[in-house]
């Protein structure tokens, strides 16, 4: 592909997705940004348009997702952070049972050999599942498709749901101020750089993770109060959808066909395991069930963190629980793949 062809597809992409984040925003649609844009792009990626993100918007936006959600933090976070561990120890026993019992399902009743099946369905995990399938000579191709299909389904199903079960069911917490677009700009440049760092170190996440660190250290320590200017929260969030949508690109109709039931099928039984288990941490915490689903949702860890902050949830406790997925996917897959391995399974 020429470069010409590159620039061209990346306008393309580009356009598409600000087209669709701003009609669900004129339609009222919850999460407007990311759903718009998402949908947008997903619907001209199937369509054979083949649009592409940029690696360095892509880079960015997650940037700005990662200080989006520092924005919540405060100096007197060691004393939220005291009422977590519950709920944290929920989420890991949720993801758990989500990669069981979702790769079960892909294995007996799809035919996915065991190490795919589990991969494929690991909850906000596909860079890193991507690269273990490379390291085991899986089908990358498979995983890659059935985790789009989450990815999308998730991203598209959790407003109206959450809007079915009462957005408003607990108090939301908003930033007490908006950043000027200068004030914006110096931390989006700061976390971008720590990123090229964290990047090239290996951390997983790497961009919304020093988004989140830069960010979170200038609100702790009162150097900044507020959350980026509008103009950005709304382009961070609208090309975060458009790289979920980009990823149907060059997926065929007949993979689709064969892969979509699998993937529909169990992206919706994680999405009711991690419901029961929100319902339950809700009961136990009393934190607000739809904080602790958007925490506990199986869909990718950007996208989800720009759902909970286009709902004005409390930044605090999503950015806590979104780290620990993180950590914990980094932990888990491989003793599940060890697990899978010893009790068996089709190959």
């Amino acid at each position: 592909m020429s470069l010409f062809d590159k620039w061209l597809k990346s306008v393309a992409g580009l356009a598409i997705a600000f087209a669709g984040a701003l009609f669900a925003s004129s339609a009222g649609v919850p999460a407007a940004p990311l759903v718009g844009s998402t949908a947008a792009v997903t619907a001209a990626s199937l369509l054979g348009l083949s649009p592409k993100i940029p690696d360095s918007l892509r880079n960015l936006s997650f940037a700005v997702i990662g200080g989006t959600l520092g924005a919540g933090i405060t100096p007197d976070i060691y004393d939220n952070l005291s009422s977590f561990p519950l709920s944290i120890l929920g989420l890991a026993v949720s993801m758990a049972i989500t990669m069981l019992a979702c790769g079960y399902v892909l294995m007996h009743a799809f035919g996915q050999p065991r190490d795919a099946a589990v991969l494929a369905t690991s909850p906000g995990g596909l860079s890193y599942s991507l690269a273990l399938a490379l390291e085991r000579k899986l089908d990358v191709r498979t995983i890659m498709v059935l985790q789009s299909v989450r990815l999308f389904l998730i991203t598209m199903l959790m407003p109206p749901l959450l809007t079915l079960f009462g957005i408003m069911d607990g108090k939301p917490v908003e930033a007490v101020a908006i950043l000027g677009l200068q004030a914006s700009a110096v931390v989006l440049f700061l976390s971008a750089a720590s990123g090229i760092v964290f990047d090239r170190l290996g951390v997983p996440a790497a961009w919304l993770i020093a988004g989140l660190l830069v960010s979170g250290a200038m609100h702790g320590t009162g150097l900044v109060v507020g959350r980026f200017a509008e103009p950005v929260t709304f382009a961070g969030f609208t090309i975060a959808g458009a790289v979920i949508g980009s990823r149907f690109s060059g997926i065929s109709g007949a993979e689709l066909r064969r892969l979509g039931v699998a993937g529909a099928i169990s992206s919706g039984l994680a999405l009711f395991i991690s419901a029961v288990a929100a319902l339950t941490m809700s009961a136990l915490t009393g934190f607000p069930f739809t904080q602790i689903w958007i925490a506990y949702a199986p869909g990718g860890v950007e996208g989800m963190a720009a759902m909970a902050l286009s709902l004005h949830l409390d930044p605090v406790f999503v950015a806590t629980h979104h780290i620990f997925r993180i950590l914990a996917l980094i932990a888990l897959l491989p003793v599940l793949l060890r697990w899978l391995k010893t009790h068996g399974g089709p190959d």
